[in-house]
């Protein structure tokens, strides 16, 4: 109460009195004269904002439930730290002072009587929507005028079907259709440090005060625009067909040292780490229930170690319209058989976008033809089609389209030498499939592989491997699938160099400044040699990093640009666009600078490309010795100057190929083709030369040797 005065929460008061038995509240006087109580919005309710953390307003409320002052004391909003001035919210807080929390244009906090912050909706919302219930709560409490009197009730909603619209995250964040739960290991630790336990604040949280503990977020899958926006439109529709009529189903994804799935669902296949909660009604989720997704659709979204969805039982009457809250269980081991929990809530209410008024209908009676439709609905079958196999049938053409692709890279590779015979048509193939690749592989499909796919895949090899998890995206699945079998015939190039389309823009992009006249930079081979170690130190850092916290080695492995330039269009914060335009500038100048030095996917794939059973380059004797020009036209110098091919950093360009082939290019061919010429020419010149049938006569009549 030392961060506010009497008369900042109630006009005319001058003084606080001791704290109310009755509530979390102190009485606010005027001399000897009673003038209401003063309160902090989070000894009430759940004031969580945006942040994951406290909003704390303190209230002064008269004894017949109006608001008389109020004042923001304490927030972790980063909205509101960077970006928002204060003093907006402020404006907007004062916006309650003089209401009534009983009036009727009060009766869902969810809908403020004030204009709306933009840019930080949910913070706002949070504030207004606290300030009133926990209002209600303390007059209930005191037994204030008002509190007994019936409130009207909302008029009945339901979920719109008709708002599908996708939007990013941010979007989704700031109107609270995703609510996060930051926690912090100071956090925690005050938490079981409020239990009075000795054995439990005995053993603290290790780390920093403000490491992170638990960052959790959840939403509503099921609404159509929420799952279209975090699940992509194949995976709400394969979700939707999953349920059954009315059934809801959750998303929750979490990051952090703390695993909001725990490992109860592996031995007894129950999630006993959250809990829903709506009103008196609670659940807990059961492995049958869930299903494990990769990352989220959602444009700007975080790379979270844990996403699950999980359908809500269908014996809890969940009505998603309704206000509820997901309750995190945190256990701390105090002894060998002993622990100590604390609970964390997190509440959600359904933004007004998402919901429409409920319009009574009266149904007409069924028809013969429509009973025995819903009697052969009833009819058992033979149980519900996976949910992978759904995302493949909404994305067939995508598929198809991925996999003509594949096969024309397949093609090129196994007729290449009669490919190569012609550079112009050469030139032209090539340059399509990187337009395609860059275009419609990565900028419109999103699929580009990434080292977190083999650290996932690592992961799950150690723990809970399941084919359906990888199946989850139908075209990085069937990419991943040709890497492993084009590995065994080309070594990593096959994908490096003509389906990686962050690959495919640097090339593309460095051709454009070749036309530009951008010098270009000729790394010494001697320092080439000691920089290209560098993308398998830095995969091998990240994949020591999974093993120890996966979801730490994925944020390490934002080295990658791919989800900037890629995945996000570089519709992301500065630095990560800045990282990734100034590795495309460096490939301005050193061609595929990234791919050369710095890409630990293309380290993580060229171990075990080094078993690959084939040689399709070819090679001259003279290669190297003394003829350099295809080690000097080497796009990544993967071409030694001794002349042999260096199958780890080869990139399949096929560059050298053409060369080998070409006429006036290669002197070991414009050696033999003149040497060809002198000869024909000899043999036109001198008509007494003997025709090779009669030497050939003479040879064939020539005795036998003994």
């Amino acid at each position: 109460m030392d961060r506010a005065t009497p008369a900042e929460l109630i006009p005319g008061a001058d003084r606080f009195g001791s704290p109310d038995p009755r509530g979390p509240a102190v009485p606010v006087y005027r001399g000897q004269d009673l003038l209401g109580h003063a309160y902090l919005t989070s000894d009430l309710v759940d004031t969580t904002g945006y942040s994951g953390r406290p909003i704390d307003v303190i209230v002064g409320l008269t004894p017949d439930g109006t608001i008389a002052g109020a004042k923001l004391v304490g927030h972790h909003e980063p909205i509101v730290l960077v970006g928002i001035p204060v003093s907006r919210v402020e404006t907007f807080i004062a916006g309650y002072v003089g209401r009534n929390v009983f009036a009727p244009d009060l009766s869902d906090g969810s809908q403020p009587p004030v204009d709306i912050v933009s840019g930080a909706t949910v913070t706002v919302m949070v504030i207004g929507d606290s300030m009133v219930r926990s209002a209600r709560r303390l007059a209930a409490a005191l037994g204030l005028a008002g509190a007994g009197a019936a409130t009207p009730a909302p008029p009945p909603r339901t979920v719109a079907l008709d708002r599908t619209e996708r939007r990013d995250w941010t979007a989704l964040l700031g109107d609270g259709s995703v609510r996060r739960l930051h926690l912090t290991v100071a956090d925690v630790n005050d938490a079981f440090a409020r239990t009075g336990r000795a054995d439990a604040i005995e053993r603290p949280e290790p780390g920093p005060d403000d490491d992170t503990f638990i960052d959790l977020y959840m939403a509503v899958a099921s609404v159509p625009g929420i799952g279209r926006s975090l699940l992509g439109d194949a995976g709400y529709a394969a979700l939707a067909a999953t349920l059954k009529p009315g059934q809801q189903a959750l998303l929750i994804g979490a990051s952090g040292r703390y695993s909001f799935k725990g490992s109860g669902y592996v031995r007894g296949g129950i999630f006993d780490r959250i809990e829903l909660v709506q009103g008196d009604a609670g659940t807990r989720f059961r492995d049958r229930q869930h299903r494990r997704i990769g990352s989220l659709a959602a444009e700007g979204a975080p790379e979270l170690a844990e996403i699950g969805v999980f359908a809500v039982p269908e014996t809890m009457a969940f009505d998603p319209a309704a206000p509820w809250r997901l309750q995190l269980l945190v256990q701390r081991a105090v002894a060998a058989l002993d622990k100590s929990f604390v609970s964390f809530d997190l509440g959600y209410s359904l933004p007004e976008t998402y919901l429409a008024p409920v319009a009574p209908v009266a149904l007409p009676a069924p028809t013969p033809a429509q009973q025995s439709a819903a009697t052969a609905a009833a009819t058992p079958t033979a149980g519900p089609v996976p949910l992978w196999q759904r995302i493949w049938e909404t994305r067939r053409l995508d598929i198809a389209l991925t996999l003509a692709a594949i096969g024309a890279v397949t093609a090129i590779f196994f007729f290449q030498d009669a490919l190569v015979r012609r550079p112009r048509l050469f030139g032209r193939v090539r340059t399509g499939v990187l337009l395609f690749t860059l275009l419609w592989l990565g900028w419109y499909a999103h699929a580009q592989l990434s080292v977190v796919n083999v650290l996932t895949f690592v992961e799950a090899l150690r723990h809970e491997f399941r084919w359906d998890y990888f199946l989850m995206d139908p075209l990085v699945f069937i990419l991943w699938f040709s890497v492993a079998a084009s590995l065994l015939f080309w070594g990593r190039g096959a994908f490096c160099g003509w389906l990686c389309p962050f690959g495919a823009l640097q090339e593309l992009t460095n051709r454009l400044a070749r036309r530009l006249k951008v010098p270009q930079i000729t790394v010494p081979f001697g320092l080439h040699e000691r920089l290209w170690p560098l993308k398998y130190i830095i995969f091998l850092v990240l994949f020591g990093l999974s093993l120890h916290s996966l979801g730490t080695a994925e944020v390490a492995a934002e080295v990658e640009p791919f989800k900037t330039a890629i995945i996000l269009h570089f519709l992301r914060d500065w630095w990560f666009v800045l990282f990734a335009v100034a590795l495309l500038v460096a490939g301005l100048f050193i061609e595929r600078f990234y791919c050369r030095y710095l890409c630990p996917l293309g380290a993580a794939l060229a171990i075990p490309g080094r078993l690959r059973m084939f040689a399709w380059l070819r090679r001259y004797r003279d290669c190297g010795n003394p003829c350099q020009r295809c080690a000097i036209d080497c796009p990544v110098q993967a071409i030694h100057p001794e002349g042999h091919i260096n199958p780890n950093e080869c990139i399949q360009c096929l560059n050298c190929q053409v060369l080998y082939h070409h006429q006036s290019l290669c002197p070991v061919v414009v050696a033999r083709l003149k040497k060809k010429a002198r000869q024909a020419a000899a043999l036109t010149s001198d008509p007494t030369t003997t025709p090779r049938p009669a030497v050939a006569a003479r040879t064939t009549a020539a005795p036998a040797a003994p």
